[in-house]
C-alpha cells in the first residue's frame, strides 16, 4: 500500500464521500480503481484515489498522469531482445537503463521501424532459428514467444520436447548464453492453454537449464498505461545466483484515454465505411451494440445476437475518463471495435500509439495496416519500463524494494512451479 494514502471499506469510503455503494463497487468493476485486501480479506479501496474519481466524474481533469517514463541513467546491465516487434518491450527496457546488445525480430516492417528509431541498436532480420547464440554474453535474455501447443506424450519434458516451436528458440538461446536473468511474456491465457500443460513444460524446460522460475499476471492499467492489458511474465533466475523474483508493484491510480490523447499529432487511421459509420453514430461513450435500437442491433449483429457471451468489444465506443479496451491489430476490427470516444471513426496511428505509450517521435514503418499491427501486437512502452526496473532490482540484489513486489513463498499473488503443483 501507498503509505501516504489512507484505505478504507467501502461503506466507510462511501460515507465519508456521499456516494453511494454501488458507485464504489461500479467503479472496481470497471477497473478505474483497484482495491487491495485487508488482513481479514477485507476490500480497501485507496481514500486519494476515490476522491480523485470523484472529481473527474464531476468535470475536473486538472490531475495527470500521462508520461513517457524514462531514466537518464544507464545500469551497465545488457539484455538480448528476441522476436522484438516495433519495439515495445524494447523501449521500454531501454528507458528503464538497460542496454541492448542485439534484437532479432522476423517482420521486416518491424525491423525497418526499430532501426529508423534506434539506429545504434544491434536489430539483425531473420528467422531466430538460423541464429547462433554461442559467444554472446547478456545479463538478459527477453522474448515475447507465441503459446503453441506441444507434443509431450511419453516425453521427458526437456528442450528436445519443444522443437519447432519459438519457445524452443527461446530456451535454445538461454541455454546458450546462460543469462542471469530470462523474462519471457505472454497473453494471460497461457495459463490455461492446454489445461495449463503448455505453461508447465514452459517451466520444466527452463528448470532443466538450470533456472528457478516464477510467473505473475501483471495489469497494465495499474502500471501507468492508459489501457486494460494483462500480461503474463515469466522470470527465471539462473541457480547460482542468491537474488529474489522482483515484479513491478502496482500503482493505486489509472490513465485515462482522455489523459493519453490530449494533443496526439494527426496520423493517418482507417475509416468507417458509411453503413457502419450510421450505427456507430448510435453508441453513446464507453457504449456497446446492447445499446443500439433492437431492430439495427439484431441487423448489425447477425448471428453473433444469439450466441452467449457478452461480445462487449462488438460496437463499442471507449469512455474518456477510463482506460481504453486492450489495444488489436486493427482498430475497426467487428469484433474488437475500438471507436473514438466522441467522433464516430476508429483511433488514429498516433492515437494507437499514445495509448501503448511510445512516445510521438517513435516513428513506424510500413502501411497503414502494418503501423497498427505493429503497435497492437507491442507490449506497452511504460510496462516494459517497470519491468525494466524490477530487471535491475534483481540484479543489483536491491534492497530498496518499497516499489516492487517481492516473491516469498507466502505471496499468492505469485505462482511458483513446484514440481507438479502450481502454489
Amino acid at each position: 500500500m501507498d503509505g501516504n494514502s489512507k484505505y478504507l471499506g467501502v461503506s466507510e469510503s462511501s460515507d465519508l464521500l456521499g456516494i453511494s455503494k454501488d458507485t464504489i463497487r461500479r467503479w472496481e468493476r470497471k477497473g478505474l480503481i483497484k482495491s487491495t485486501r485487508s488482513e481479514y480479506n477485507y476490500r480497501l479501496f485507496s481514500l486519494k484515489e476515490l476522491q480523485r474519481i470523484q472529481r473527474k466524474m464531476n468535470g475536473d481533469h486538472s490531475i495527470k498522469y500521462y508520461r513517457i517514463l524514462k531514466t537518464s541513467k544507464r545500469s551497465g546491465f545488457t539484455s538480448i531482445e528476441l522476436f522484438a516487434g516495433a519495439g515495445g518491450t524494447a523501449l521500454g527496457l531501454h528507458n528503464a537503463g538497460i542496454n541492448h546488445i542485439f534484437l532479432n525480430e522476423l517482420n521486416e516492417d518491424c525491423v525497418k521501424t526499430l532501426k529508423k528509431n534506434q539506429p545504434n541498436w544491434n536489430v539483425v532480420l531473420g528467422d531466430v532459428a538460423n541464429i547462433n547464440f554461442k559467444g554472446m554474453n547478456a545479463d538478459i535474455v527477453q522474448g515475447g514467444f507465441p503459446c503453441q501447443s506441444f507434443s509431450y506424450a511419453g516425453k521427458g519434458l526437456g528442450l528436445e520436447d519443444t522443437r519447432g516451436t519459438l519457445f524452443y528458440e527461446f530456451a535454445r538461446c538461454v541455454k546458450e548464453v546462460r543469462p542471469k536473468i530470462a523474462m519471457g511474456e505472454n497473453v494471460k491465457g497461457l495459463l490455461k492453454h492446454d489445461q495449463g500443460k503448455t505453461l508447465e513444460i514452459m517451466v520444466k524446460v527452463l528448470e532443466n537449464l538450470g533456472y528457478k522460475v516464477a510467473y505473475k499476471v501483471l495489469r497494465a492499467q495499474y502500471l501507468d498505461v492508459p489501457q486494460k492489458r494483462e500480461r503474463l511474465i515469466i522470470l527465471a533466475i539462473r541457480n547460482d545466483l542468491d537474488i529474489p523474483f522482483i515484479f513491478p508493484k502496482e500503482k493505486d491510480y489509472i490513465v485515462t484515454v482522455r489523459e493519453a490523447l490530449e494533443n496526439v499529432p494527426e496520423s493517418d487511421g482507417q475509416k468507417y465505411p458509411e453503413k457502419k459509420k450510421k450505427v456507430m453514430d448510435l453508441i453513446p461513450q464507453g457504449g456497446y451494440w446492447k445499446d443500439l435500437p433492437e431492430d439495427i442491433k439484431k441487423e448489425y449483429m447477425g448471428g453473433s445476437y444469439y450466441l452467449g457471451g457478452g461480445k462487449t468489444g462488438m460496437a463499442r465506443r471507449l469512455a474518456w475518463d477510463e482506460p481504453s479496451l486492450t489495444l488489436t491489430c486493427a482498430p475497426a476490427q467487428k469484433q474488437t471495435e475500438r471507436c473514438h470516444p466522441n467522433e464516430t471513426r476508429p483511433l488514429t496511428v498516433r492515437e494507437y500509439a499514445r495509448i501503448q505509450t511510445f512516445p510521438d517521435e517513435w516513428e513506424f514503418v510500413g502501411s497503414t495496416t502494418s503501423q497498427y499491427k505493429q503497435i497492437g501486437n507491442a507490449v506497452p512502452v511504460n510496462l516494459g519500463f517497470h519491468l525494466g526496473r524490477s530487471l535491475i532490482a534483481m540484479l543489483n540484489n536491491s534492497q530498496e524494494l518499497n516499489d516492487f513486489e517481492v516473491m516469498t513463498e507466502f505471496a499468492p499473488t505469485v505462482n511458483v512451479y513446484q514440481g507438479s503443483l502450481f502454489v
